[in-house]
């Protein structure tokens, strides 16, 4: 039916728009020792400690906690922050080539992100294409993380998002899925070829 098409798209950064990924930065810290790093990142500077950032806790905070613990590793922890830009390798350009073309078809974009308020700005600051965005929820803003319903009520309640015309990309499954709580529809991101099939099928871009 009509009032169920999908006119508007919401992007997740991370591994959609932005090749971020902490091994970037720790591959030249660790000198090219892959399994001592791969243990660092382990153990040390974990996913799920990072999550806590993007979750809300202050960098400062989380980098003094965890140093405390480890002090051995005081500098790597440290750089894990201070030198987060070089985490992010660049934008992923063929999924950017999308959302530009969205953008050109006027379809209405959004942005929602698990990403720590603090960083998140040097994001915003190096992406121009962050800013054709009409607005962003971010994790580390509203303290609340995918795949948390919440977030998604938060991104539909705040920008005035009809939930049932809305489409959610992300690269995490789960967030995807997790969508559906609020009635938005989930895509599953594994690439920039399927996700332009995808929104071919819906109807929000043309077909070749």
């Amino acid at each position: 039916m009509e009032q169920h098409r999908r006119t508007i798209v919401i992007f997740d950064f991370g591994g959609v728009l932005i090749d971020w990924n902490p091994r970037y930065l720790y591959r030249k810290l660790f000198g090219g020792d892959v399994v001592a790093m791969e243990h660092f990142l382990a153990t040390v500077c974990t996913p799920e400690w990072n999550r806590r950032q993007d979750a809300g806790r202050p960098v400062a905070e989380a980098v003094r906690e965890l140093t405390e613990g480890h002090p051995e590793f005081a500098e790597l922890i440290d750089a894990y922050y201070t030198r987060f830009d070089e985490m992010m390798a660049g934008p992923i350009a063929p999924t950017v080539a999308i959302l530009a073309e969205l953008r050109e078809r006027g379809v209405p974009l959004y942005g929602l992100t698990n990403f720590s308020a603090e960083t998140y700005r040097l994001a915003f600051a190096r992406f121009d294409f962050l800013r054709w965005l009409r607005g962003t929820i971010v994790s580390g803003e509203v303290g609340v993380i995918k795949p948390d319903p919440a977030i998604y009520r938060i991104l539909v309640e705040r920008f005035a998002i009809d939930p049932q015309r809305a489409v959610f990309i992300d690269d995490v499954r789960e967030n995807a899925e997790a969508a559906g709580s609020a009635g938005v529809q989930g895509i599953h991101y594994t690439g920039a070829a399927a996700l332009r099939a995808e929104l071919v099928t819906l109807g929000l871009l043309p077909a070749a």
